[in-house]
């Protein structure tokens, strides 16, 4: 299949995938603490690749582990965390409406830091795009006061570690394969992610409950298609489109996210659904133009 018809497949899979990413999170936060969630979220990820894909080690290049690196913590490991412990706190629906920054985000640090070319439209997009997002934050607190919305700026971090993700992909690792890229991502952030959890207790205070157990599947699932599968599937995308294009999924993310978060009681005003039309407008406009 020749990739401009590829490209549109592999986004919508994907956008149907990490859009019912968040409520898993948020069920798995459940039994779990945020830290516990993020560090099996990778552990697991990690043996599940080794399990299809550990040859493929073997074809990574010495030239290339310093850039996985780089794509591992910022585009990964930091960001798992980080959502993790934002969802604890604010509606998952809300979560993934600012997750939506990411492709601004793309182009702002793309044009700043990869010296990528950029438009006076999609300048103009990436202005309207911060406009909704300050809307969505202010209403959000003001219709879930109990809810913490200062934890709404680890989003806005992770969005900023997913672009430069997106844009180290295209331009230094572009020449390595999909799974190598993705296995390789993961064995460099597995051992963190471990003394993490070591560091959590988790293995001396974890009991066999339902409530955990529970947890425990939501994590799996999580793992294995909303990052393992996904992971694979997004890099691929990153090789066949533009780095905008790629990080163009989160228009469609929120949509499922938020019928998943109304679907489990969450709150979403009429207000809050125009600053979502708002920034995914912005992101529009700054992905129209290349």
């Amino acid at each position: 299949m020749e990739n401009n018809k590829l490209r549109w497949i592999y986004l919508g899979i994907l956008s149907l995938v990490w859009g019912s990413s968040f409520i898993l999170m948020k069920k798995a936060l459940i039994g779990l603490t945020p830290i516990q969630v993020g560090s099996l979220r990778i552990i697991i990820t990690t043996i599940f690749l080794l399990l299809i894909g550990y040859k493929s080690i073997f074809k990574i290049k010495k030239r290339h582990w310093y850039y996985l690196t780089l794509n591992a913590f910022l585009g990964t490991f930091f960001p798992v965390f980080l959502f993790s412990f934002a969802i604890e706190k604010i509606d998952s629906s809300i979560a993934s409406i600012l997750n939506s920054l990411t492709p601004l985000n793309t182009l702002i640090f793309g044009a700043i830091v990869f010296k990528f070319g950029f438009s006076r439209k999609q300048i103009i997009g990436v202005i309207i795009g911060l406009i909704g997002t300050i809307m969505l934050i202010i209403k959000g607190a003001e219709l879930n006061p109990n809810q913490n919305y200062f934890y709404a700026i680890l989003i806005l971090i992770a969005s900023v570690g997913y672009a430069f993700n997106v844009n180290i992909l295209k331009k230094y690792l572009h020449d390595l394969n999909v799974l190598s890229l993705t296995v390789g991502n993961f064995i460099l952030i597995v051992f963190p992610a471990l003394i993490v959890l070591w560091y959590t207790r988790f293995f001396e205070t974890f009991k066999v409950t339902p409530e955990h157990t529970t947890s425990i599947l939501y994590i799996v699932v999580l793992s294995i298609f909303g990052t393992a599968l996904a992971k694979i599937m997004f890099n691929r995308l990153v090789q066949i489109a533009s780095p905008l294009f790629s990080s163009s999924v989160t228009y469609i993310i929120p949509i499922i996210a938020v019928t998943w978060g109304v679907l489990d009681g969450e709150k979403i005003t009429l207000l809050q659904v125009a600053s979502g039309g708002i920034i995914l407008l912005g992101v529009y406009l700054a992905n129209k133009t290349k």
